[in-house]
């Protein structure tokens, strides 16, 4: 059995110069991935609900998790209402009663934390990552096949990288490391461009439902 290490994620100057209380929580573990749970579909669209009921459309950019990391992508220069932050655009998509996509349980999994929780997160194959992750800022002209938007300028984004190029930002991940049914180790980052405040809470979330819906074992994770 091929054993991987965890990996060592760093934030770079450009990061906390921009937003100097910037903190990200690193999860990894083992699991067995499916097409779909019946009980977390369940618990998505009671989450659903109860968001509903308590913010209108216009509340959404204001939220502990999704603010902080819109006024971030201001300092970067980079406009938010057209790159949104994931966590936003779930929450948007949620409150203009839109189905979510529908694509894996473990894509489900970080769909509901990222919704329960504001924080927008990524979620990679950690087998299909090379080495260990440096989180940046995007360049123009630099290459980033987005899952499901295709190329996307990330000039000024939020970026993490491997040896070979960007792998995530907080507005959409890369096709070349992204979750399938075939994924069986996980890397996933949740993001707070606004200090430390709700990423514990977040991850005892996370773990509990990555053991309930995927059979994570082998959990482990650190704050940066």
């Amino acid at each position: 059995m091929k054993v991987y290490r965890m990996k060592k994620v760093s934030i770079e100057p450009a990061i906390h110069a921009a937003a100097p209380n910037y903190k990200a929580l690193v999860v990894s573990c083992k699991l067995t991935n499916s097409e779909y749970n019946a009980g977390l579909l369940q618990e998505l669209n009671a989450e659903i609900e109860h968001f509903r009921t308590r913010f209108l459309l216009t509340d959404i950019n204001k939220l502990p998790g999704i603010y902080e990391m819109r006024q971030l992508y201001r300092k970067l220069g980079k406009d938010p209402n057209r790159y949104r932050p994931a966590a936003e655009s779930l929450c948007r998509r949620v409150l203009k009663e839109k189905d979510l996509y529908k694509i894996n349980t473990l894509v489900d999994c970080i769909n509901l934390i990222s919704i329960h929780t504001g924080f927008s997160i990524g979620g990679f194959d950690l087998e299909k990552i090379d080495g260990d992750l440096f989180l940046g800022v995007g360049e123009a002209n630099e290459k980033y096949d987005a899952i499901g938007r295709g190329l996307l300028n990330i000039e000024g984004l939020p970026v993490y990288r491997d040896k070979k190029g960007g792998i995530g930002t907080p507005t959409s991940d890369e096709e070349r490391t992204k979750i399938d049914l075939n994924t069986k180790s996980l890397l996933l980052i949740i993001n707070s461009a606004g200090g430390k405040i709700g990423l514990e809470e977040a991850f005892e979330w996370s773990k509990r439902l990555l053991i309930d819906y995927v059979q994570a074992k082998e959990i482990v994770h650190y704050q940066i």
